[in-house]
């Protein structure tokens, strides 16, 4: 049994190392191209929007005045794009911004809005600019945009700026630069997905509201002084690379509860299990995540996932069907197998609960194994072993 216990030993460190070369080349592929197929849907989708509020020059005033109100929408509508091993958060955004000026001198005067891209590679679509109803001429830089109206004295006016644009991972709206008051001003933002996030140092919504398919948020200040922005992150999709990269990370645990549960019921069954048949089902681990690792390249990793589960369990079931028996096989090999190759790789998926998913997993294994095991004389296991 001595001979057995550290021939496991030696093929679990080997093993240990297998793994550690597979993970580091799937994160590797992940790193290496992330960058660059990040930059190449920026540029044919779109990057992340920074739209700012927006400014007026009030002829013979030197400063740029501020919107005495605003209200403006957004529609948010999500696409995820895959390239290589990653997920993109790509999304649709319908803008339309209300925005009134005053004319506070004592004549009439030519009033001008100043209105900024919210990124400079990008495309705008049914780009236009009304006041009252009526559309304006605008002239365009790679900046932004200008329109101006006469506005009599005492009086305000509303300029309405309206456009359909692509991004990527968050929308912004910047309300200025450091510390900036903004009065009577209202932002609602509509979604087609519900898990919306905020990142830090941003303004959370006054008011949000489930909607089907998706949420409607409301920003609403009377009179605001910040230097928070207001930011909606788009909710990620599970990555795959990262995703198959941790998993084989964990293998050899998942390996060494498999061979321990095996080693248990071998040992209080007594089957005889040659080192070289535990050399056979590490291989069979490792085909899991070999195959899982390439696969995602292609097809989603759930599929993914579930193609590799049925291929390595069938190794080994069909494996020790041969070497002991079909009920061993099925009852014992593959049972133990699915907990914890199948199960346990699972438990990756459960963000933020995979590490209690496999305590709980490694517990209740102890729990079962000393249960199992509290009457047998191990002594005498391991004098069998040594005796000539």
């Amino acid at each position: 049994m001595l001979k057995r216990i550290v021939a496991i030993l030696i093929i679990l460190g080997c093993s240990t190392g297998a793994w550690m070369v597979l993970a580091g080349s799937i994160n590797s592929r992940t790193d290496s191209s992330g960058d660059r197929l990040k930059l190449n849907i920026s540029s044919t989708w779109g990057a992340a929007q920074q739209q700012a509020q927006p400014m007026a020059i009030i002829e013979s005033i030197a400063d740029p005045t501020a919107a005495e109100r605003s209200r403006v929408q957004a529609d948010l509508d999500l696409e995820y794009r895959q390239k290589g091993l990653l997920w993109y958060s790509t999304y649709v955004v319908k803008f339309a911004g209300a925005y009134t000026f005053l004319n506070a001198t004592d004549a009439a005067r030519r009033v001008t809005l100043n209105f900024y891209f919210p990124a400079q590679k990008a495309m705008y679509d049914d780009l236009t600019v009304s006041v009252n109803g009526e559309a304006l001429p605008f002239s365009s830089n790679d900046s932004g945009i200008s329109a101006w109206a006469m506005v009599p004295s005492q009086q305000r006016v509303e300029f309405v700026v309206k456009y359909g644009s692509r991004g990527l991972e968050t929308w912004r709206y910047n309300l200025g630069k450091d510390v900036n008051r903004t009065k009577d001003f209202a932002l609602t933002v509509k979604t087609n997905f519900k898990e919306v996030d905020f990142p830090a140092n941003t303004l959370s919504p006054t008011e949000k509201m489930a909607k089907p398919g998706g949420m409607e948020l409301v920003w609403r200040y009377s009179n605001l002084i910040s230097g928070f922005d207001i930011d909606v992150a788009m909710p990620e999709k599970l990555q795959p690379g990262p995703l198959a990269g941790e998993i084989s990370g964990f293998a050899p645990i998942s390996l060494l509860l498999f061979f321990f549960v095996m080693f248990v019921v071998t040992t209080v069954r007594k089957v005889e299990l040659h080192p070289m048949n535990y050399f056979f089902l590490a291989a069979a681990f490792f085909a899991f995540h070999l195959l899982l690792a390439y696969l995602v390249d292609h097809v989603s990793i759930e599929l993914a996932f579930g193609m590799a589960s049925v291929v390595s369990v069938g190794l080994v079931v069909s494996y020790l069907r041969t070497v002991v028996g079909p009920r061993f096989a099925v009852l014992e090999a593959g049972l133990a197998q699915f907990v914890y190759l199948v199960l346990f790789s699972f438990s990756f998926f459960l963000k933020g609960f995979t590490g209690l998913a496999i305590t709980i997993g490694c517990i209740v294994t102890l729990f079962v194994a000393m249960q199992v095991t509290a009457k047998m004389k191990w002594a005498d296991q391991f004098a069998v072993s040594v005796r000539p």
